[in-house]
């Protein structure tokens, strides 16, 4: 073959290595070496797995070798964002917390993608516990953007967007719980769905906010993110909120013509904010959806405003709940200077959680606390539910939304880590999904002026992945914004 082989769509190295024009340990070793040779620059890898991906890919050559009855992603290498556990390899949500911790068992969405035959190379940097929409509050260090790496390359899940545009794996997975994997999805000129609440198992994904968090595919394509949907989608008994929602052939939808979808146009999110050159590129974008045949149509989110303030009030409180399991008694840090039970608790979480997770904690905390449940979450509940009304009465005039993922493009590493409040003003665009519950897709629509991807998202109704996808691909397919691809570790 004479594209490199990292070069490759997953799609295109899953056809390649069932006509055996490659095989699994060789198309493993070429990402080996790639990281070994790119990612020193990026810090896009917690973990990497080389003995064990490359027993995988062995085993996978076998199977080819056999030809009886090969699995879809048979031999394609992928790489998984560090909260999702994983037996036998370290999982630490890039926190010294678990900076030791080997799980003993695997997460659902880990198990569906070992049973569609796919390669583990890694676990993926990502910002601690999820909390952070810049990939810098890790306790390994911040990842750099590929396509300038003094920027950041969007968080949380931004280990797996990096990895993804610096060809240092075929797919992978992330989680969204207010826009993490399509706002690092959008820094980074991939692709990136945050599925319907429900749509993939959470079980073993590490919790951070339990009504809100998703798992959820990564890659380069649209049909790559449908390939990995598909592998990962479907009711799991273990987790209670896990859809009993039948899973359609994802890719099947993808070749649909567009013409005759109407597709929303929310005025109040193309208002004050929003960077000239986002605004370019959507307006453009939305010209070539007209050239396919959708039809535009303006509508109203009137509860918009009120989804940022929502969002740090739930997602907090939850998160202050789920994480007083780290208490240093059963597993992960325990402070070796505690000298009775309220020292080790009080001194194994202040030594084993970064800034920004102590200060969502004790927000949350404070939400919850007597006195202050009725004023803050269950108001923020309240709230929450008006939101998902106002997609709903919009689903009633269109089939998708369409809107800007961020409200700027990748910004300078430390730009915003000294003002929380403008960090948390990057999520605008993306929390509305996840307080109602939607599937979100994002996918490469332009670059600025200077050289930075800029992402357009498409909403759906719930469970209408299969139309979010082919309304995407049928976009992708008509501009060449995903053929784009970093400078960095060219000649590697």
């Amino acid at each position: 073959m004479n594209t490199l082989l990292t070069d490759l769509t997953l799609h295109e190295a899953a056809e390649a290595l069932k006509r055996r024009e490659v095989s699994a340990i060789e198309l493993t070793q070429a990402h080996l070496e790639r990281i070994a040779a790119v990612d020193p620059l990026l810090n896009s890898y917690l973990t990497l797995d080389e003995p064990g991906a490359l027993a995988q890919a062995a085993a996978s050559d076998k199977r080819l070798a056999a030809g009886n009855e090969i699995r879809p992603l048979e031999g394609c290498p992928i790489a998984l964002k560090d909260n999702f556990v994983t037996r036998g390899l370290r999982t630490t949500c890039a926190s010294r917390i678990l900076d030791s911790f080997i799980p003993p068992y695997d997460s659902g969405p880990t198990e569906r993608l070992k049973e569609a035959g796919t390669v583990l190379l890694g676990k993926l940097n990502m910002d601690e516990f999820a909390m952070g929409g810049s990939s810098e509050t890790s306790a390994y260090g911040p990842v750099r953007n590929p396509y300038d790496l003094d920027r950041v390359p969007g968080g949380s899940s931004g280990g797996s967007a990096t990895a993804l545009a610096a060809r240092l794996t075929l797919g992978a997975l992330g989680t969204d719980t207010g826009g993490s994997i399509r706002q690092p999805a959008a820094f980074c000129g991939v692709v990136g769905l945050r599925p319907t609440y429900g749509r993939v198992s959470r079980y073993g994904v590490v919790a951070y906010a339990s009504s809100l968090d998703q798992a959820g595919p990564m890659a380069r394509t649209v049909r790559d993110t449908a390939l990995l949907l598909q592998a990962i989608a479907g009711h799991d008994p273990r987790d209670s909120t896990s859809s009993l929602e039948p899973v359609p052939d994802f890719t099947a939808a993808l070749g649909q013509d567009p013409a005759g979808l109407k597709v929303g146009i929310p005025r109040n999110y193309f208002g004050e904010g929003l960077d000239p050159e986002i605004r370019a590129a959507i307006q453009i974008a939305q010209s070539e959806l007209e050239n396919l045949g959708v039809e535009l149509i303006d509508i109203d989110l009137p509860h918009t405003d009120y989804a940022v303030p929502c969002y740090y009030i739930i997602a907090p409180a939850e998160a202050s709940s789920n994480l007083a399991r780290y208490d240093g008694v059963r597993y992960g840090h325990r402070s070796p200077n505690a000298r009775n039970l309220l020292d080790l608790y009080q001194l194994s979480r202040s030594e084993g959680f970064g800034d920004e997770v102590k200060r969502r904690i004790m927000l949350g905390t404070y939400c919850l606390s007597a006195g202050y449940y009725d004023a803050y979450y269950k108001k923020a509940m309240q709230v929450r539910t008006l939101i998902r009304q106002d997609f709903i009465n919009a689903f009633k005039q269109v089939d998708a939304v369409l809107a800007p993922v961020s409200p700027f493009p990748a910004f300078r590493l430390g730009e915003k880590l000294d003002d929380p409040l403008a960090m948390y003003l990057a999520d605008i665009y993306t929390v509305p999904t996840n307080l109602a519950g939607l599937p979100g897709l994002a996918l490469p629509c332009g670059f600025t002026k200077a050289g930075l991807p800029i992402g357009l998202q498409l909403i759906g109704r719930p469970f209408d992945e299969s139309g979010l996808l082919a309304l995407g691909h049928a976009y992708e397919q008509a501009t060449a914004w995903h053929k784009r691809r970093p400078e960095v570790g060219d000649g590697v």
